[in-house]
């Protein structure tokens, strides 16, 4: 019995049309967000230390974060 080989598992289930669509939208990555929020909008730490709260002032830097894009993208 041949050994188990991930590569050629994947290979076998992208030659499916729906699986090749499929596995296209897992490529968005969402790392260049977290990025942008820390380093150039400066949120590097939470300044409040429950959960509630914490959930609350990430929320804010969100928000931020999605008005800077629109008014960007408004400029454009």
């Amino acid at each position: 019995m041949p050994a188990y080989n991930a590569q050629t598992a994947v290979d076998n289930d992208l030659k499916l049309i729906e699986a090749a669509h499929i596995y296209a939208l897992r490529k968005v990555t969402s790392g260049p967000v977290f990025g942008v929020i820390k380093a150039v909008m400066g949120f590097s730490c939470f300044m409040l230390r429950s959960k509630e709260s914490v959930s609350g002032e990430w929320n804010l830097a969100c928000m931020a974060y999605n008005i800077k894009r629109m008014h960007s993208f408004k400029m454009a």
